[in-house]
């Protein structure tokens, strides 16, 4: 991930739009970039602003992507909050009918019995990621291809596991999709419903998210803004229906800013943001760690040069993203809407809290 660069602007709270507005409006002038969505909540509501700049339009929905994540992870935690789940309960026992044989095999031995649910939301359990070894490259090449979960584990299979679940430490992680497609079929096994329904049932419906579903919903939905990779119109339907759990919903800004503030205060499952995260795993680099479905990103003053807030949710690879600011009070949403180096938001990020916090200080 590259260095961030932060700002030190000077921004009059009235200005608050115009600022934001002029960060998107900069952002979409990179390579590679048509569009930029970002929206802006207080806790309390008295901040709420939206921007849009380039091809994209700040009232309609997208897709979300790993973001996904969190849903999922809200799902397993309800589930464990009705004492119809356990953290503890081993990935194979339920989900009888799914072949896992070998698939966590590490070192000659076939560990797949020791995966326990924890494993999974925390990405703690060494399995490959079937996205990255087998799926993205030819997604990105403009290839659409359906999968199921059994592919997903058959591709993961194939790969090999990186390490033991939970390393000899059980801290050591590796962000894995697999993981949260067989969260995905923990979901419907325990609840004898679609993802789709569980997430309707449970969190859309009680949160009043009316624009957003998993895809593909039959009802007559909206259809999401049209992604890219980098320039190139990129239709992927089937792959992206086939990524329930890990990265299949759809959502618009609105939407995504509610659905941040009830999942990090305790309004899905008992206890928010402190329960969803018992520790911090670092992965992929130095600023990510990884909880139950959620990250935390959180830059080092050594790599600034000044203090940046901690930022907790998740981005995706389509360049979104959706963070809580705890010393902000605020909530973050967006997406540049493209595969092309899902990494900007983290070079974005730190400049939009910078405006925020000038705001906040005027």
């Amino acid at each position: 991930m590259p260095n961030p660069t932060t700002t030190n602007p000077t921004t009059d709270a009235a200005d608050l739009p115009a600022a934001l507005q002029r960060l998107v409006d900069q952002a979409v002038r990179s390579r590679r970039v048509q569009g930029v969505l970002l929206g802006v909540e207080s806790n309390d509501g008295s901040t709420s602003v939206r921007v849009a700049a380039g091809d994209l339009r700040s009232d309609a929905p997208y897709f979300i992507a790993s973001i996904t994540k969190m849903f999922t992870s809200a799902v397993i935690l309800q589930l464990v909050d009705e004492g119809r789940l356990h953290l503890e309960d081993r990935v194979i026992r339920l989900m009888p009918d799914l072949d896992l044989t070998g698939l966590h095999r590490y070192r000659g031995i076939d560990r797949t019995a020791d995966l326990a649910i924890h494993h999974l939301l925390h990405q703690t359990s060494g399995l490959a990621d079937y996205f990255d070894d087998g799926i993205e490259e030819h997604l990105a090449n403009g290839e659409d291809r359906g999968y199921s979960i059994r592919d997903t584990v058959d591709l993961s299979r194939i790969a090999g596991a990186a390490f033991p679940p939970g390393g000899r430490d059980g801290r050591r992680s590796l962000y894995s999709d697999t993981n949260y497609q067989l969260l995905t079929g923990v979901i419907e096994a325990v609840t004898g419903q679609r993802y789709a329904e569980a997430v309707a049932e449970r969190i859309l419906e009680p949160l009043n998210l009316t624009d957003t579903y998993v895809f593909p919903d039959t009802t007559d939905r909206p259809s999401p803004q049209g992604l890219r990779s980098g320039g190139r119109p990129l239709s992927i339907p089937q792959a992206l229906a086939s990524e329930r759990g890990a990265g299949g919903i759809v959502s618009t800004l609105d939407d995504q800013l509610r659905f941040s503030r009830s999942f990090h205060h305790g309004d899905v499952f008992s206890g928010g943001l402190d329960r969803a995260v018992p520790r911090w795993n670092r992965v992929q680099n130095v600023a990510i760690g990884y909880g139950h479905g959620v990250m935390r990103y959180r830059l080092p003053r050594w790599l600034t040069g000044r203090r940046v807030p901690e930022m907790f949710g998740h981005s995706g690879s389509t360049a979104s993203f959706l963070f809580h600011v705890p010393d902000l009070d605020c909530h973050v949403a967006g997406t540049f809407n493209q595969f092309a180096e899902p990494a900007r938001p983290f070079r974005l990020l730190p400049r939009v809290a910078a405006t925020i916090a000038a705001a906040q200080r005027a």
